[in-house]
Order: structure tokens, then C-alpha cells, then sequence
């Protein structure tokens, strides 16, 4: 008998796959504790569901008499395994005693399953796959119904879903965020199609600019989807013929008008950074260059959004760090790690464990 047990995963939404795996590491351990995936982050079809929201599907499928025994831990994702490894080790010591016997359970479904071999002081509860479905199919049926064909959508998956699952996914659909993640589903599903006749998936090339001045950065609310209304760093994709730092330029003028001289923005630049994550962006495999210009103490430049932003505001840093939820893709982390705020460092920074039953 293990102290705890751990399950990671993203849960979008509980299905019973992840609860045959949470079955097991309560029956193998006095405590069980699930590190909720992708947490703090903007609802996006990927991830439409917020951690609490998540952590009450966990609990509502478990009997009463189980729930007490389970800790949930939000966990977001730092698109950086190392430093997430560390974060699950540090989230998990701060609610388990020191000496703790503990194990990891799983099963290896594809390339994504290599953070199992993160943890190697711990045992691995290695299992086979439990029943024929992911949670990507279930969300493809349900942001493809409509209000009227809900019931019919989600009746094939009526053997892998929880039946509180079910109920809670109904009421969902009753909000006003549904209709806005069918938007955005709908929209990538197309762009995706768009390019499905290739001989192999292309890869993006993106520019940001992160601007700082009087310790306030440069951000836009994005008109259209992706992550429409969401901030973001102005920026977007590399013209055919235009250097990096070309395009750079030019999606800052255009997004913001800002009207600053090159040269200025010359003096200015103090790094640049790709971003690389196959997982940062829904949109497909893009990868960013990100530039960061400190203007010190300058006065503000006039800013106004244009083009595909449909506003532009000077943000303080101070306010960063309870903004997380409410940025496009990983544009907060690429702040976070350019001016090197150490918004991420603490695991449990934006979000306590869950120990309590409903």
C-alpha cells in the first residue's frame, strides 16, 4: 500500500477511462492525488473546462464514501517538461509527508505519455488502456451539436461517460461560454482543413513583440478567433517576403500603431527568444520569435488596436499575475519568462489543492 498515488492528466472532460485509472490508485493507496493539466488557462475547445469545474467531475463520479481520500492539484502547463516536472514534484511535497511511499499511475497511449518516466523516485502503476475512447472525440461530438441534437451527439459515448459527466455537460451547454467554444471549434476545424491536402503538416512561423515602458507592457485584445476577445502580444505571421524582424515591426504598427522610428526600437531591443512548444498553439505546430523592447522610462506611445486586434492598452505588471486565464495560447508564459517575473515559479500560486467534497 502506497502513502499516495498520483494521476496526471488534463480530464476535458472525466470519462471513464480517467476513472478506472483514479479506481486504481485509490485501491493502491491511502490517499490519491490528480494533477489537473493545462490549469489557469483561457477556455479554448481544447481545454473548455476550468480546473474547478474538473476537480467537481472527478468528485461528483467518485461515491461519497471515496471523495475524502482525493486531492486535486491545478497544474499549468509551463510548455517547458523539465520545469513542469519540477513544479508536479514541488505541488505534490507541499500535501504529502516527507518519506512518503509514493506511486505514479498510468498507461503509455503515445508520445504524449513521456512524462510518465519524469518521476523516477516514484513507482509506476503501469496499466493497460482502459476502453476505447479519448476525450477528443467527445468534444469534437459535443461542440458539434447544437442545442436540439445534444442528446443524440453524446449517445454513442453514453458507455464511457460517468453519468454525472453527462448531466453536467448538458447544463454546460446552457451557458453562454458553449456557444462561444462552437465558434472557435468550428473555425480551427476548417483552418485545419484548410491545409489537410499537404503532403505533411506545414509548420507556422509567427513573430511577437513584448513592449515595455514605464513598467507597463503592450497588449491587445484579439478581434477575431483564435482566442477572440483574449490579451495577447501584437504580432502574427512572417510575410513570404519579410525578415523576422521585419514582420515584427510590422504587426507592431499594425495591431497597435504604435509609431515608434525603427531605430528607437533598435535601441530598445533587449533579447529575443523562439518559442517552440509543439503544444503552444491550437491553430497547429507554430513557432514564435518573440522580441522584447524596454523603453524605460519613456513617455507611453499612443496606442489604439487596428488590423486583427480589436483594442490596445498599456497593462502595468503588477495586474500579470492574475491575468493568466485570460490570454491567447502561451503569450503569458512568453511575458513571464521574457521579463523574468517569476510569475510560475510557485505551483500552487494561482490555486489552492482541492481537498473538499461537494
Amino acid at each position: 500500500m502506497y502513502d499516495a498515488a498520483v494521476l496526471i492528466g488534463r480530464f476535458q472532460p472525466v470519462h471513464n477511462g480517467h476513472m478506472a485509472l483514479l479506481r486504481e490508485a485509490l485501491t493502491r493507496s491511502r490517499q490519491a492525488i490528480v494533477i489537473l493539466g493545462s490549469a489557469h488557462q483561457a477556455r479554448t475547445p481544447k481545454n473548455p473546462f476550468t480546473w474547478q469545474e474538473r476537480a467537481q467531475l472527478l468528485r461528483a463520479a467518485l461515491p461519497e464514501a471515496e471523495r475524502a481520500r482525493l486531492i486535486v492539484l491545478p497544474m499549468r502547463d509551463h510548455y517547458d517538461e523539465p520545469r513542469w516536472a519540477q513544479a508536479v514534484r514541488q505541488a505534490v511535497a507541499q500535501v504529502t509527508p516527507a518519506g512518503a511511499r509514493m506511486a505514479l499511475v498510468g498507461y503509455f497511449k503515445d508520445d504524449t505519455s513521456g512524462y510518465l518516466q519524469a518521476f523516477p523516485g516514484w513507482a509506476l502503476i503501469g496499466m493497460q488502456r482502459q476502453g476505447a475512447i479519448d476525450a477528443t472525440p467527445i468534444r469534437d461530438a459535443y461542440f458539434g451539436a447544437s442545442a436540439a441534437t445534444l442528446d443524440q451527439a453524446l449517445t454513442p459515448f453514453a458507455e464511457h461517460l460517468p453519468g454525472s459527466t453527462r448531466a453536467w455537460l448538458k447544463q454546460f451547454a446552457q451557458t453562454p461560454h458553449y456557444p462561444a467554444l462552437q465558434e472557435e471549434w468550428r473555425m480551427l476545424r476548417a483552418y485545419r482543413a484548410s491545409w489537410a491536402g499537404a503532403p505533411y503538416p506545414p509548420v507556422f512561423v509567427t513573430v511577437d513583440a513584448l513592449v515595455r515602458c514605464q513598467g507597463r507592457v503592450l497588449l491587445i485584445r484579439r478581434g477575431h478567433a483564435p482566442g477572440k476577445g483574449l490579451w495577447a502580444l501584437p504580432g502574427g505571421f512572417v510575410e513570404p517576403h519579410d525578415t523576422l524582424w521585419q514582420s515584427c515591426l510590422r504587426e507592431l504598427a499594425e495591431e497597435t500603431h504604435c509609431a515608434l522610428p525603427e531605430a528607437r526600437l533598435r535601441a530598445a531591443l533587449q533579447s529575443q527568444r523562439v518559442f517552440d512548444h509543439p503544444q503552444r498553439s491550437l491553430r497547429g505546430r507554430v513557432i514564435t520569435q518573440a522580441y522584447f523592447f524596454d523603453l524605460g522610462d519613456d513617455a507611453l506611445p499612443e496606442v489604439h488596436g487596428g488590423d486583427d486586434a480589436a483594442h490596445a492598452d498599456w497593462v502595468a505588471e503588477q495586474q500579470l499575475a492574475t491575468m493568466e486565464d485570460q490570454f491567447h495560447d502561451d503569450h503569458w508564459h512568453i511575458i513571464d519568462q521574457l521579463l523574468g517575473l517569476g510569475l510560475a515559479t510557485s505551483p500552487l500560486a494561482t490555486g489552492a489543492a482541492d481537498r473538499q467534497s461537494p
